[in-house]
């Protein structure tokens, strides 16, 4: 189920990853850290023929990469993904426990919904009786269009079940007046990961992927009865092409001073003139809420007016049919899962096997019902001790930000005393939200799977556009508890993190401090980061787009990020398939920053005491070891090039080794000296924060 990702939200760990721990130990008793005998480093998985100052990931996870092969129905394998795939069985014993509760028995419970979705999506049989039938009435709403003046019509309706167009109107707080909301309009609808998927077809594995992606496109149609699939698939992909050409590049869309072109309803139809926005408005259910509109790529509305006046009617028929059976097609017959599987799973991401179909289910339910399923996660799987220890932790790495930026060389008194306002500011958010999302307006059938991804997808549309003229919700999460990420907001300067990635190797409550800051303690430091990033540096305390930066600071601070750019762009986890320096910035700062307070605030909490030598490894060893544990994982060849390509995070072996090299007190720990491959000059080391 699609769901649009608010433009301030930045995710800030990785979408690939899980951990090692065992669950076992989630509801283990909360003890003093002074106390805890173990060190919370996997030494096991140490490969001592690789030494830790020429290649710090490999040596720490070397027996783990040689011996450990990613599964079957995985992309990626690691620290995330396992630490995801070990929260699976808990949701589906919670699942399981809501279909026996009586209340499953009673009409409009979250019980009820809960136990009835997740029936619909496990019942097979009725999937396969059906086919595509419960589709019909959406394709026939499609193949009647007569012409194009209907197009923002059918837009908005299908927007408004999940199904995505060349772009998407969407409600979000005004990234310049963040006390009140603002509608958006924004650049979407291929359905290939990125641009460079059409475009570089130079590249023999992308012009692959291009070839497979029609031959794809054709298939699902022919499924759902075309005749003419083939000759459709072409015209679409060469239609999505033309899309592609005119989208702005992720790395352009990382700016979000460009990013907000603020405009009437009379700017926006004469930037695109072809096309009826008033009417798009309106469908969209926003017109006659808000004077004004934020375009986030207006060159790109300019290009999507002019491909669409080119391209014939039944193209854009076709494109749309296209477009509602790619988003749906998970949830019909086997022939439709099995074809969308062969594209999206092993042909995009080099996946072999489909999961199993109760996790697909469990997933569902998240998509769905995300949090009436973490309110119950929480009560069984998050103590309430994780997130007192969790508030402390937080608040030394603010404490040690605040340190930080009063000694920065780099920065005038003035722009530190704005960099600490907005510091100040910060909002924490830990495991749970405070007020539960209200589920009462979703309606959910235990026989009518599609149906209820189709009105679940409605209630969650209806949800963002009825923010419009409406205070700002702080209570609301972008995440559910059981997810296993963190993230920072700017419009609402908050960081956020969920019940599910406080455990092991993030946060081990039996653990000495050492690994718990340099592993959960980094992340709090990353998600601050973000709020300096390149990007949250432009946003103030208050949400608000402003420059707080005097022009000499801002070019000291470009000076560093410069450097980090070029470092990042050095990497490469495939041959001929480099990082994007300019693409994972953000994250690459927050990583940088992160990790760098968080050994300044361990150093505080030890309040001026040595450290304990456990398993033989000092305090500052196992502060290191701790951050780069997290980031073990392993990645098919398909899914590399593709996270290369989408993804603003770095591979995890760079996020580690690339973090650690800029980091004095790694050099100090591990005795890093000139020669050595993991040395970088003190003149070539870069730290910001």
């Amino acid at each position: 189920m699609k769901r649009h990702l608010l433009s301030t939200l930045t995710l800030s760990i990785l979408t690939a990853f899980a951990t090692t721990a065992a669950v076992a130990a989630d509801n283990a008793p909360a003890k003093p850290a002074a106390a805890a005998a173990i060190s919370g480093i996997d030494t096991q998985f140490i490969d001592a023929s690789v030494r830790p100052q020429d290649d710090f990931f490999t040596y720490l996870n070397g027996k783990w990469l040689k011996s450990t092969e990613i599964p079957g129905d995985k992309a990626s394998w690691g620290t995330f993904m396992k630490l995801r795939d070990d929260t699976t069985p808990q949701l589906r014993a919670i699942i399981e426990a809501a279909q026996k509760d009586p209340q499953a028995k009673k009409q409009g419970s979250e019980t009820q919904k809960i136990a009835d979705l997740y029936a619909s999506f496990m019942d097979e049989a009725r999937r396969e009786t059906l086919g595509y039938k419960p589709l019909t009435g959406e394709l026939a709403r499609i193949r009647a269009l007569k012409d194009k003046k209907a197009l923002p019509g059918l837009v908005a309706h299908l927007a408004k079940i999940g199904v995505a167009s060349p772009y998407g109107v969407f409600v979000s707080q005004d990234a310049r007046a963040s006390t009140k909301y603002a509608t958006y309009i924004g650049q979407s609808g291929l359905g290939m990961p990125d641009r460079d998927y059409y475009l570089k077809l130079d590249d023999k594995r992308m012009a692959a992927t291009r070839a497979a992606y029609e031959e794809h496109v054709g298939k699902i149609l022919a499924l759902a009865g075309e005749k003419n699939a083939a000759a459709q698939a072409k015209a679409i992909v060469d239609f999505e092409t033309e899309l592609a050409k005119v989208q702005w590049t992720k790395v352009e869309n990382r700016d979000p001073v460009k990013r907000y072109n603020k405009m009437t309803v009379a700017e926006l139809a004469k930037l695109a003139p072809g096309y009826d926005w008033k009417a798009a408005l309106a469908a969209a259910g926003v017109a006659g809420k808000a004077d004004y509109v934020i375009v986030s790529q207006p060159s790109y509305l300019a290009g999507f007016d002019a491909v669409l006046a080119k391209t014939e009617l039944a193209t854009v028929k076709s494109y749309f049919e296209w477009q509602l059976l790619r988003e749906y097609a998970p949830y019909l017959s086997k022939a439709f899962v099995d074809e969308n599987f062969a594209f999206y799973g092993t042909a995009l991401t080099g996946v072999t096997e489909q999961r199993p179909t109760w996790k697909i289910g469990v997933s569902t339910v998240e998509g769905a019902l995300g949090e009436a399923l973490g309110k119950l996660y929480v009560k069984e799987h998050f103590p309430a001790e994780r997130k007192a220890r969790m508030e402390e932790l937080v608040k030394n790495l603010l404490l040690a930000y605040k340190e930080s930026i009063d000694t920065l060389e780099w920065m005038s008194p003035e722009t530190k005393k704005e960099a600490q306002a907005k510091l100040a500011k910060f909002t924490p958010k830990i495991g749970y939200p405070d007020k539960w999302r209200d589920y009462s307006a979703l309606s959910v059938r235990g026989d009518d799977l599609v149906g209820n991804v189709m009105r679940a997808s409605t209630y969650s549309y209806n949800r963002n556009i009825n923010k419009l003229g409406k205070p700002i919700d702080r209570t609301e999460w972008g995440m559910t508890p059981q997810t296993v990420n963190a993230y920072y907001r700017s419009t609402t300067n908050e960081i956020v993190f969920p019940a599910a990635i406080l455990q092991p190797p993030f946060f081990d409550m039996r653990a000495d401090d050492a690994v718990n800051y340099g592993a959960i303690g980094a992340v709090i430091g990353h998600e601050i980061g973000h709020g300096f990033d390149d990007k949250g540096s432009q946003s103030d305390g208050d949400g608000n787009l402003r420059n707080w930066w005097t022009e000499q600071d801002r070019a000291a601070f470009k000076a560093r990020t410069d450097k980090l750019v070029s470092q990042y762009n050095g990497f490469s986890p495939l041959p001929g398939y480099h990082v994007n320096g300019e693409l994972t910035l953000g994250e690459n700062i927050g990583d940088n920053a992160g990790l760098s307070i968080a050994h300044k605030a361990y150093k505080i909490s030890l309040k001026g005491q040595p450290a304990p030598v456990i398993d033989g490894l000092t305090g500052d060893q196992r502060f290191f070891m701790g951050f780069g544990q997290v980031w073990r994982s392993k990645m098919r060849e398909a899914q590399q090039i593709n996270q290369v390509k989408t993804d603003p995070h770095s591979p995890g072996q760079f996020r580690a080794n690339g973090t650690v090299m800029n980091m004095p007190g790694f050099y100090e720990a591990f005795g890093v000296k000139e020669g050595d491959k993991m040395y970088l000059a003190p003149k070539d080391r870069v730290t910001i924060w």
